[in-house]
């Protein structure tokens, strides 16, 4: 019985030790999901992101970028969807992203944000208001 325990105990080390952490800055740069590109960028000492690209950014022309009609500011609806901040003051946190703000151009609502690096390509984040139970999750590639 104490063979076992030491051997799971061993077991257990030998795999929490070749977990691969990855470095904050491995979330810098271009990645997609289904409905989304963006582009993750270093501000200050959290991070950011623009949109680049969405299902749903461009006028019946394909070309003409529509405007951020939803905003509560009136002030900010005539500026253009494509190339707004989307993400704000997202910032490292015990090996994972947390604190964030999503600005979403769909209801003009902000939310609650965080995310993870499940590999150096695969980034997960899920965007929420209150509480991260009631959210929605979004898995992402690197664009390369």
């Amino acid at each position: 019985m104490k063979r076992t325990i030491l051997a799971v105990i061993l077991l257990f080390a030998a795999i929490t030790s070749f977990a691969q952490k990855l470095p904050a800055d491995q979330i810098l740069g271009t990645w997609q999901c289904s409905d989304y590109k963006i582009g993750v960028y270093r501000s200050g000492n959290t991070y950011s992101a623009k949109l680049l690209w969405s299902k749903d950014m461009f006028e019946a022309d394909g070309k003409t970028s529509k405007k951020d009609s939803k905003n509560p500011d009136v002030k900010l609806r005539d500026r253009p969807v494509q190339g707004l901040t989307h993400i704000t003051a997202l910032v490292f946190k015990d090996s994972g992203y947390a604190d964030g703000k999503l600005y979403s151009v769909q209801d003009g609502n902000t939310y609650s944000l965080k995310g993870k690096l499940n590999g150096i390509n695969d980034l997960e984040t899920r965007g929420y208001k209150g509480v991260p139970m009631l959210g929605k999750t979004f898995k992402w590639k690197r664009v390369q």
